[in-house]
């Protein structure tokens, strides 16, 4: 199959546009220019090369997913927002329009046909980055069509194969793939643009303006909801649950986490930039083992992975934080004897681990445990491994995983947008749509972060456990699912599940958490097996809290 899909013989007849025949989607109006479109002074439109207004393609398809055959309207399309203190009656207060700043943000939505919108569950999906569009969820986990890549190694180039994806959550629920701020086929505009979105509490607000206008436009606000996020975000989820709640007296059935990361100060990456805190070295160690493990790097190799990390995780939360603790009043005979358990559990040189003080960070593991092969592990997904850029550096210069997939993602979305969702063809300006995987927005990001009922409690690193405490608090039915690949080393699983363990809410509480673990890494969806697991919690999950009759 090459890369434009061979939509052709019976395929073919899946996909026509449905525009004028589909009353159940509403039309979006054109005549935004007064919430942001780009105007000169005389108020006419100008010659700008992206056009800020509501879009909106239609399509059908067709999906079995678990011997179900589902009939779907597809609507890809932007929807407008402004940053949190945008005003709708009083715009002119802050300038010329099109001074303002605003974001069209570009979403895939994906509604069974022939159901009441109060009758079917919708759930909201994204990725993190943060600055990262979606393309990676929609077409890796739970949308219609799905990119085949390899398993642990590099996928060769095109043509890629995309097939109809037995693992969609279409069988449970409506789907909207929603890419950030500046990615897909959206744009942030107007003065202070950067500033206004590429930051943790401006993405959390875009997403919240986003949500609660996709349910008034579409008719959604009776439908059981959801949100699903993956890596980066989780911390947005955690902050939008709460968002929702507050700002806009949205309940949640439930939020589903997927590679998740709450509190910055757990990250393995650069822990060494954070002396006296320990608690990354502990958090990862037995994601460590997962992929020494994995590599058949331990000079003892253990028969059951889950047996053998349920030894790690005891000895990490004990010996080995005591004797971090202990920091440099540490005895010889104990610097020895740990530096010899860490080199059981990781395969790491002993001399290696005690010249690295017993802590060793996230790159210094991925560049050394595969050193005499001169190569490197995975970071998202340890699995794979590639031949070292420079094998006397300290970190990697790249992730295998990341080198491995990309191509595919981005390849067969940008055929699939174009060829079979109708957009990114035809620009009202008649400009070329790129369809941006990424805003490259890392190094203007503000993590600062309020957490709630602590007003000027902004810190450097987001710290959203308060946020998700408070939804959960705010509404004890919410229900929380945790998912994550053991052999992730940019979001350890048992950090994960150290910080649901450490949500400051009521032990009554912590009955709402469920977790689940997978044979995979940070994109648990990239090992097919873990994805239909995967999609099997997933969708027992909302079976089970959608509050529908079954």
């Amino acid at each position: 199959m090459n890369r434009k899909l061979l939509l052709c013989g019976a395929a073919l007849g899946l996909w026509m546009s449905a525009a004028a025949t589909l009353p159940a989607v509403p039309a979006l109006a054109a005549d935004h220019a007064a919430q942001g479109a780009p105007q000169d002074d005389d108020g006419k439109s100008s010659l700008a090369p992206f056009d800020f207004t509501p879009r909106q393609k239609i399509s059908d398809g067709i999906v079995t997913v678990r011997g179900q055959k589902i009939a779907y309207q597809a609507v890809a399309g932007t929807l407008i927002v402004h940053p949190r203190d945008w005003d709708d009656a009083a715009p002119e207060k802050k300038g010329k329009p099109g001074d303002q700043p605003v974001a069209a943000m570009f979403y895939v939505a994906y509604f069974k046909k022939n159901v009441a919108p109060a009758a079917r569950p919708i759930t909201f999906v994204y990725n993190g980055g943060p600055g990262s569009a979606t393309v990676w969820l929609h077409m890796g986990a739970f949308g219609p069509r799905r990119i085949v890549t390899a398993d642990d190694t590099h996928t060769p180039a095109a043509p890629y194969k995309l097939v109809d994806n037995d693992d969609s959550l279409l069988d449970v629920t409506d789907l909207v793939f929603i890419d950030a701020p500046g990615t897909g086929f959206g744009r942030i505009g107007g003065k202070d643009k950067e500033k206004s979105f590429y930051g943790t509490d401006p993405d959390a607000w875009a997403f919240t303006d986003f949500i609660a206008q996709f349910l008034g436009r579409y008719h959604r606000y009776n439908a059981p909801k959801y949100l699903f996020g993956e890596s980066y975000g989780t911390t947005r989820s955690a902050i939008v649950a709460n968002m929702l709640k507050q700002d806009k007296e949205i309940d949640l059935n439930g939020v589903m986490l997927l590679s998740q990361i709450l509190d910055y100060d757990n990250n393995i990456d650069r822990a060494e930039a954070n002396p006296s805190v320990d608690q990354p070295y502990i958090l990862a160690l037995p994601s460590y083992a997962a992929t020494a493990w994995y590599h058949r790097k331990l000079p003892h190799q253990q028969a059951d992975l889950k047996t053998f990390l349920h030894e790690v995780e005891h000895f990490a939360l004990s010996d080995y934080a005591g004797a971090l603790q202990d920091g440099t009043a540490i005895t010889d005979q104990r610097l020895n004897e740990i530096a010899a358990r860490l080199h059981d559990y990781t395969g790491l040189p002993v001399d290696y681990i005690k010249r690295a003080n017993l802590r060793v960070n996230g790159g210094e593991f991925e560049k050394t445990l595969m050193a005499d092969e001169d190569a490197d592990t995975g970071r998202l997904d340890s699995r794979f491994s590639g031949a070292s850029i420079d094998p006397l550096s300290q970190h990697p210069f790249y992730d295998p995983m990341d080198s491995a997939m990309g191509s595919a993602y981005l390849s067969a979305f940008n055929d699939y947008a174009r060829d079979v969702l109708h957009y990114g063809g035809d620009s009202p300006t008649g400009a070329y749509e790129e369809y941006k995987a990424s805003a490259h927005s890392i190094g203007k990001w503000s993590f600062t972060h309020e957490q709630p009922g602590i007003p000027h409690s902004n810190r450097g690193l987001p710290n959203v456990l308060p946020d998700l405490a408070m939804a959960m608090k705010e509404n004890p039915m919410l229900k929380v699912q945790l998912n994550q690949g053991y052999f992730d080393l940019g979001t350890p699983y048992f950090e994960g599940v150290y910080e649901m363990r450490h949500l400051p809410i009521p032990r009554k509480l912590a009955g709402n958490i469920e977790i689940h673990q997978y044979m995979s890494g940070h994109m648990v969806y990239a090992h097919a097996p873990a994805l239909k697991e995967l999609h099997d919690n997933a969708a027992d999950f909302i079976r089970r809290t959608d509050n529908l009759p079954h």
